[in-house]
């Protein structure tokens, strides 16, 4: 009586969306064996994609075939043995060679006698509809980056917001966490603080949590003050140098963003290569008519030697060889100069203009103008709004340090009914020193977050 190996695969990706479940796929095809009187001596069941090689419970079912331990295999379709060539390739072989001598899907069977054109066939169309599914969702990632959102987990002080149905995520503020991470940037910026001391009044001054409610660690404040999508920017696909805008709310500016990883004291490995300037688009040269364009010019003080010198990816001093991160207060500075393209007249005269004065000459301008009641009103509510933030931002951290604090108190509650508890999870007795300790941690943690 032939043997045979029933092989159930089930993905957790798009392209078996609609397959039967792995106990399902197994429970149709023992009463198919049953059905069919074929010896079944064993099973094997994996969750993952066929869509390239190396599946390691499918290549130790082939070598046991190979090794004459089975005939033949009972599986669902074609399709769940094999989704690229040379997965389907290796299994036409070894049908034809005899070594598998039948495979039994739910509905036909395949013998070494059979034309392979079908089974060629049927793989083929298992193949390409691989690479037709992998087109369509780098068409739609694509697509869904040109509209300005990110299809990835939302970094921490955001959220993904799938309200609005499948290919329509938005990323949103997260209202526990965003003006606590902005809070996070804030720090860094004064250049006063290094990224684990912002971890560490996070973690114990806020309260401050991860989505898996565990304290933020030094490996993600780094992550966290590299990443660009904080000001607003992210790059699909990674490594690709597409840069898109996102229509999510940015937490800091581009230029508050490039000053941290000089702080940081690396040269911005992502640097965004699209600029946005005050006035370029809204004045022409007043000479010729072209439109007036913009650059930007980035310099540092040396706190030692009191030099200036281009920020363009520098890490030290070129003069005293003082590391940037190393400086106590360095100073930045930032230069934007304006001038005239020149496309209507190569030959005009005007020269560049800092910004610093084009905004003279505007608030020259602006003195002859008077304010309207109208102006002074939605200036005053600005001031509101504003405030309300910064109350927003107080709450916040206030919120996040009662949660933190009631965290604690839970925990120690926990910690006495294990003590009084004749035996712990794992049978043993919970000793005094175990008991002493935790309970002093705890109480530290709990003493300092109720001191804020």
């Amino acid at each position: 009586m032939s043997r045979y190996f029933i092989y159930c695969r089930k993905s957790s990706e798009s392209e078996d969306r609609q397959v039967l479940s792995l106990e399902s796929q197994l429970s149709e095809l023992r009463q198919l064996a049953t059905r069919l009187n074929l010896q079944v001596i064993d099973i094997y069941s994996e969750s993952q994609s066929a869509k390239s090689p190396g599946r390691p419970y499918f290549n130790e079912m082939l070598k046991r075939i190979s090794q004459k331990e089975a005939d033949g295999i009972i599986c669902w379709k074609l399709d769940r043995l094999a989704r690229n060539p040379i997965d389907g390739g290796q299994i036409i072989w070894l049908l034809q060679k005899g070594i598998i001598q039948h495979l039994q899907t739910f509905d036909r069977s395949y013998y070494p006698e059979d034309n392979v054109l079908l089974m060629s066939v049927e793989f083929g169309m298992a193949n390409q509809y691989i690479l037709d599914l992998s087109k369509n969702v780098r068409r739609g990632l694509k697509f869904k980056a040109e509209k300005g959102w990110l299809s990835a987990l939302a970094p921490l002080g955001y959220l993904n917001e799938r309200s609005q149905g499948k290919g329509n995520a938005r990323i949103i503020k997260d209202p526990e966490r965003f003006n606590l991470v902005k809070k996070m940037w804030q720090l860094m910026l004064t250049g006063q603080y290094t990224p684990p001391k912002i971890a560490d009044i996070a973690n114990k001054e806020w309260g401050l949590k991860s989505y898996h409610e565990e304290p933020i660690r030094r490996s993600s404040i780094y992550q966290i003050f590299s990443n660009p999508f904080y000001c607003g920017w992210f790059e699909y696909p990674k490594g690709s140098g597409n840069w898109y805008k996102g229509k999510h709310q940015p937490m800091i500016t581009k230029e508050e963003y490039e000053k941290v990883q000089i702080l940081l004291g690396r040269k911005a490995k992502q640097r965004l290569k699209k600029h946005q300037f005050a006035f370029t688009g809204l004045i022409e040269c007043g000479e010729c008519g072209a439109m007036v364009t913009a650059e930007e010019k980035n310099q540092i003080i040396c706190s030692k030697c009191r030099h200036k010198f281009s920020s363009n990816g520098k890490l030290s001093c070129p003069y005293c060889g003082t590391l940037i991160s190393k400086m106590k207060k360095p100073k930045f500075l930032h230069y934007v100069y304006y001038h005239c393209t020149k496309r209507v007249n190569p030959e005009c005269s005007q020269k560049s203009i800092s910004e610093k004065e084009l905004e003279t000459q505007i608030d020259s301008y602006l003195k002859n103008i008077q304010i309207s009641e109208g102006f002074k009103d939605w200036a005053i509510n600005y001031l509101k709004e504003e405030n309300e933030k910064e109350a927003q931002m107080r709450e916040s951290i206030f919120a996040s340090q009662r949660k933190a604090y009631d965290a604690c108190l839970k925990k120690l509650n926990n910690l006495f009914e294990l003590k009084i508890s004749p035996k712990n999870a794992d049978g043993s007795l919970l000793s005094d020193e175990e008991y002493k300790k935790h309970k002093t941690e705890l109480l530290k943690g709990k003493a300092g977050l109720k001191s804020y």
